[in-house]
């Protein structure tokens, strides 16, 4: 049933709210500096909300006050009541984000920062679809970007607080918007709760909810619930004197309590189980909290010998937590008079965290089917952070931690029509073209990202809006598929793109072919290879077969250009096939990953060296290594096949960070910030420059440029020549020799 704690800023009838007796409890054990923050804070909060009212025509000074008090019961550090006071001062013409940080610091304004961009959660829940599987798709979609979008789980926490006192508010809303913030609350915010383990919420938040949706059968269940109060509390109050004594006689110090109950969880166990409310064993419940593990399941042994357990009803939650680390033990047992009741077992550290979840480990003094276990796995590396907080002292370690450990492989952006959209971190709009619709991504010309035009190589950022600039004609670049050039992240992207340029004509993909190796050649100074004997080598029968290949996508130029390594830089010393770890498999390359297999490559896509590779274990005949494009590989990698493992190319020498001078000459029509952007793509492929020598010709405003680079490896020459020849300006790049 929803409770709300006895605070003085909830006065009682008739009598107005004690701010004074409230601050100076929240504040008494604060160091003099915490104290004065969260006093200028409120001085600021009133000037600015003095002249407005909440929905309830109280003073709105005391809705930020209540959040703040909401997280002041969490435990929460000083500066999260702080931003909890402030939390809607810059909406207000007069304060900026930047007079927050000049007075209350960097973390505070932060946090303010991060609350204000969380209400685009209304605008994004209300262009949901009304089909309810893709609605539930959509609820689904927001809570994993809402999580992803905050830097610092504490701007969800003052959230979640906002919320709350928002649904504590609900009657004097009219009742069509009572159920619109209500529905909310069911599919963001309490599962939300849940997932950050902070059940204190979570269950007041599921409790309102239920009364304004289904107010008949919450009226009902709470008549039930307090008609049966006092015979209930009475029974439950003999039980806990009775296991109070079995316990103290086995040396067992515990603390053995009636246990509330929530209308939400009786309500949903009805649905999920057909059962009426007399065949409810929990809303009889006792729970024992002790100091260890070991006690817990003494405890449990005590109950069962002293009561008939349930056959069917026992969980442990201890051994198995739940996605969210809950533990405790469960058991349902027949006591006194027949009577079926719940007890549950739990340490007292399993308590707070089952109260305050991810709450309890930021204070800095000190059911869908179709889940995606990935990311749930990844929600639950938040309730390790007890054992984070031990690791790292700094609170800052602590925070960047927590941002690197979660969501960090994967993106969530929207379309323009608010519907969330999942991919790979280091997507680009391209990928999200292709995401969307096949023929969307063939067509894309440009893309926007909040209303401004972006390169097709713009790296998404979470809570991005995209919006995809098309053209009437499929038309997708073989530069697409060019990895150097970054247009795109995903393997289903880039096959589709492949699989289109399949279909065009053969002649137009000798011509287009033709074009992309003698560009190659020309920047590696490879002027007098011969092509026959290239062909041969690629084991193409013809140059037209190869030109083909190179057209289609089915061959790039990197991977021949490979070929050509040692001409390039000098040999390096071979190690012995034996090293762990590594598998020879062809042509003097090895298989980094596969220690003491036996490994082929696959007939299907005829992986060479330098492929993106992956392995896949068979039965009898050891690792067979795959393109990681063949659509057998896709295919695999779509189901989550377990047999698929992790390989990629090793040269037979040694892994060192040997270097080797290699000069390259630029070209170009002289522009102001060219050698800028040159030095820009050398940098950022982290290779150093030794040498630069720059010539300008003033008569045809044309610039030679020589350079010498310490080049580690060819994908590295080969990327930053590709790179250098795609600048505006530039008509020429190539290798020196």
């Amino acid at each position: 049933m929803v409770s709300v704690k006895n605070s003085p800023l909830i006065p009682s009838f008739g009598s107005e709210p004690n701010i004074s007796v409230w601050l100076h409890r929240t504040i008494k054990d604060k160091s003099l500096a915490e104290r004065q923050a969260v006093v200028e804070a409120c001085t600021l909060a009133f000037r600015i909300h003095s002249n407005q009212r909440c929905i309830s025509g109280e003073p709105y000074i005391m809705h930020v006050l209540t959040v703040a008090d909401i997280l002041a019961d969490l435990g929460m550090d000083t500066e999260v009541l702080v931003a909890a006071i402030l939390h809607e001062v810059t909406e207000h013409k007069g304060v900026k984000i930047e007079n927050i940080r000049k007075q209350f610091g960097e973390n505070v304004s932060s946090l303010v920062e991060g609350v204000t961009k969380m209400k685009i959660v209304d605008t994004l829940y209300n262009k949901t679809s009304s089909d309810n599987q893709e609605e539930d798709d959509q609820s689904e979609g927001l809570r994993r970007m809402l999580l992803a979008m905050v830097e610092d789980v504490r701007v969800m926490l003052i959230k979640l607080a906002d919320h709350l006192h928002n649904m504590r508010l609900l009657d004097y809303l009219p009742i069509e918007e009572q159920h619109k913030v209500a529905r909310r609350t069911l599919d963001l915010f309490a599962p939300i709760a849940n997932r950050l383990g902070i059940g204190q919420i979570k269950w007041e938040l599921e409790d309102l909810s239920l009364r304004y949706l289904e107010p008949d059968t919450y009226q009902r269940m709470a008549k039930l619930l307090d008609e049966r109060r006092i015979d209930r509390e009475s029974y439950i109050q003999q039980v806990v004197n009775t296991l109070e004594a079995e316990l103290k006689r086995a040396g067992i110090v515990a603390e053995v309590t009636g246990r509330p109950k929530h209308i939400y969880s009786i309500w949903r166990k009805m649905q999920r189980k057909g059962l009426n409310f007399h065949q409810i064993f929990d809303v009889r419940a006792v729970r024992v909290m002790v100091n260890s593990v070991n006690e817990c399941y003494m405890t449990l042994g005590i109950v069962h010998s002293r009561w008939q357990p349930l056959r069917g009803e026992f969980d442990d939650y201890i051994a198995n937590p739940k996605l969210n680390n809950y533990q405790s033990l469960h058991t349902t047992v027949i006591g006194p008079e027949q009577k079926i009741f719940e007890v549950q077992i739990r340490t007292y550290a399993m308590h707070h965290n089952a109260e305050l979840g991810v709450a309890a480990h930021w204070c800095y003094k000190e059911e869908r089917s179709d889940r995606d276990d990935n990311f749930e796995q990844k929600v639950a590396w938040l309730r390790q952070l007890p054992k984070w907080k031990e690791e790292e002292n700094d609170a800052g370690d602590f925070i960047d931690r927590f941002k690197s450990e979660v969501f960090e492989d994967r993106v969530y952006v929207l379309s323009p029509q608010g519907k969330v959209i999942d991919l790979p971190q280091g997507s680009t709009p391209l990928d999200f073209a292709y995401a969307i619709h096949t023929e969307l991504g063939h067509r894309c010309r440009g893309a926007k990202v909040d209303n401004r035009i972006v390169s097709l190589t713009y790296l998404l950022k979470n809570g991005d809006q995209v919006e995809i600039l098309s053209a009437t004609q499929e038309r997708p670049s073989r530069d697409w598929l060019n990895p150097n050039l970054g247009y795109l992240k995903t393997s289903r992207a880039r096959a589709k793109v492949r699989s289109w340029l399949k279909k065009q004509d053969t002649e137009q993909h000798i011509k287009a072919g033709r074009i992309l190796l003698e560009r190659e050649l020309q920047r590696l100074n490879l002027k007098e290879l011969k092509l026959e004997q290239l062909a041969q080598l690629l084991k193409f029968s013809s140059i037209e077969e190869l030109f083909t290949a190179l057209g289609r996508g089915d061959t790039s130029t990197l991977q021949i250009a490979r070929i050509f390594n040692d001409q390039i830089f000098p040999k390096k010393v071979s190690i012995p096939s034996t090293a762990t770890g590594i598998s020879k498999i062809k042509d003097g390359f090895y298989i980094n990953g596969i220690e003491g297999l036996l490994s082929l490559t696959a007939g299907c896509c005829k992986p060479v060296p330098y492929d993106p590779i992956i392995g896949y274990i068979t039965k009898n005949r050891g690792v067979v290594i795959h393109r990681r494009d063949c659509s057998n590989a896709l295919q695999w990698q779509d189901e989550n096949n377990e047999r698929l493992i992790e390989v990629d190319w090793s040269q037979p020498e040694l892994q060192t960070n040997l270097t080797y001078p290699v000069d390259i000459f630029v070209r170009a029509y002289d522009r102001k910030g060219l050698l800028r952007d040159i030095i820009s793509i050398v940098t950022n492929e982290k290779i150093n420059i030794i040498a630069t020598n720059t010539i300008t010709d003033k008569t045809d405003n044309q610039v030679k440029m020589t350079m010498t680079l310490e080049v580690g490896n060819f994908d590295q020459l080969s990327r930053v020549l590709e790179k250098i020849d795609n600048l505006t300006n530039v008509t020429e790049v190539s290798r020196k020799i």
